[in-house]
């Protein structure tokens, strides 16, 4: 046979191929329902004046954090606007403070399956111009203002209100329920070690720990519009790396190849050539993305819906889609600092470069760690770990304490569609995995574009109609946990 006449049978057969996989893909998109998340607050004048007014207070208390500074004076400075707010939590539950850190310790009917609840105290500092003073605690445009608002006074404000109010019933919980705080967690300090290392002394083993991470968030994936409970299932490894390049310098007139800063810059062009980690799908990620198919315009719903067909695309194109997406698919590096010679005319004899590293499950620190120092040896850099840890263990999705939060989610927030997903920034969380199995990150508050952008940003802030939604979801969740 005519070797031509071949190929244009095989050419013809793979197009007749791709032809019926994308018309499968197609009927199975037309054929699945579209639905529409349609959750948004309900109105509760009276209570969200309330909280508003306490978060507030609790704003208007700078608890600003800085790097390796121990401070505790200043945070129970804030433990006395806590104790004002919310008077029979410190009356009536045990209490532990540990160098400014809390724990309280509400006993309940049982002890077999505890139930924590944690956000912290700090915040990280408040520069450049804003609308409202960072400390102001304005509350206008139906917003509370200010540093902490929205990461994380309003989930600490909301598990505090929510225990208070069922202490003033005289409510007993089904289980022991201890509420914990660090004051360190914005520098990644020791506050939420200490606390836990309390409870492992004792022999506490919580069942469930509900921390920030995840949230109410108004279109988590572009072109997916609506609000959707995000549960941060496991977040990924981190690390600070410094790598330095050394030469004897000279004259900037005589410039040598390879100098300090070239070489520095290889390693970034390698790195920025996206070609240096694997991307994979993750179980958590490709659970995401279906559960946003239905939701999704009909582009996004025939490739969402298809991930048998269309993943391979999307492990090219999702960090284009958007970087947080991306970064749910590979172990990444951002490049944070850097030094060099102080003057224009000099080569330096030694530069530096800071990078910030998140890990992967598939490519954990060890392996990641590995292939940045055989980077460093190919271009003759010096590597030095400054502090690493590696991912946590994901939660199981079809686990009873998983299922109970987005029973939850549904009962609270009627209409909202809840999905795990990969946290891709570090919480005090991660403390609790050595003694707690199902730890989830989910503060029940509503974080849009504004907000997203105002956290570590200018002009944070969070809005008020969703916080009697976020007191009534930690009632239920102390309630059902039995």
């Amino acid at each position: 046979m005519n070797i031509g006449l071949v190929l244009l049978i095989v050419i013809g057969s793979l197009v007749g191929l791709v032809v019926l996989l994308l018309l499968i893909a197609l009927i199975k998109t037309l054929c699945t329902p579209t639905k529409v998340s349609e959750y948004v607050p309900k109105p509760d004048p009276e209570r969200e004046k309330a909280y508003a007014e306490k978060l507030s207070e609790m704003i208007k208390y700078d608890t600003t954090s800085n790097t390796d500074v121990y401070e505790p004076e200043k945070f129970r400075g804030f433990h006395q606007v806590l104790k004002k707010l919310f008077p029979n939590v410190f009356e009536k539950l045990d209490l532990t403070e540990i160098d400014g850190n809390l724990l309280f310790h509400w006993r309940g009917e049982k002890s077999d399956k505890p139930l924590v609840l944690m956000s912290h105290q700090d915040v990280v500092p408040a520069e450049g111009t804003w609308i409202h003073e960072p400390f102001s605690g304005d509350i206008a445009d139906g917003k509370v203002w200010g540093r902490g608002a929205s990461d994380t006074k309003c989930s600490l404000m909301g598990f505090f209100q929510a225990t208070e109010e069922l202490l003033e019933e005289g409510y007993v919980p089904p289980q022991d329920v201890y509420l914990s705080s660090s004051c360190t967690e914005e520098w990644s300090g020791d506050g939420c070690p200490k606390l836990v290392e309390f409870l492992k002394e004792r022999g506490v083993r919580p069942y469930l720990v509900c921390d920030e991470g995840g949230g109410i968030i108004t279109e988590p994936v572009g072109g997916v519009p609506g609000n959707f409970a995000m549960l941060g299932v496991f977040e990924k490894g981190r690390a600070d790396v410094k790598f330095t390049a050394r030469s004897n310098g000279g004259h900037s007139s005589a410039p040598a190849k390879n100098s300090p800063i070239a070489r520095l810059s290889a390693l970034v062009g390698e790195i920025e050539g996206d070609k240096v980690f694997r991307k994979k799908f993750l179980p958590e990620v490709t659970a995401m993305l279906r559960k946003m198919a239905p939701y999704a315009g009909f582009g996004l719903k025939f490739v969402f819906g298809n991930l048998w067909l269309f993943k391979p695309v999307l492990l090219k194109v999702m960090g284009a889609i958007s970087p947080q997406a991306g970064a749910m698919l590979k172990t990444t590096v951002a490049f944070t600092k850097q030094s060099g010679s102080d003057a224009y005319n000099v080569i330096p004899q030694e530069a530096s470069l800071g990078v910030n590293m998140r890990f992967i499950p598939h490519q954990g620190m060890d392996e990641s760690l590995k292939i940045m120092g055989n980077l460093a040896k190919k271009y003759d850099l010096e590597m030095e770990v400054i502090q690493a840890n590696d991912f946590t263990r994901p939660v199981d999705t079809k686990g009873e304490a998983y299922r109970l939060v987005e029973r939850m989610v549904e009962e609270t927030f009627p209409g909202l569609p809840c999905s795990p997903y990969v946290m891709t920034g570090a919480t005090d969380a991660r403390f609790y995995h050595t003694i707690c199995d199902n730890v989830i990150r989910f503060a029940p508050v509503i974080y849009g574009p504004e907000q997203m952008k105002g956290m570590h940003g200018l002009n944070e802030n969070i809005e008020t109609g969703c916080l009697p939604g976020c007191v009534d979801f930690y009632k239920n969740l102390i309630h059902n946990n039995v």
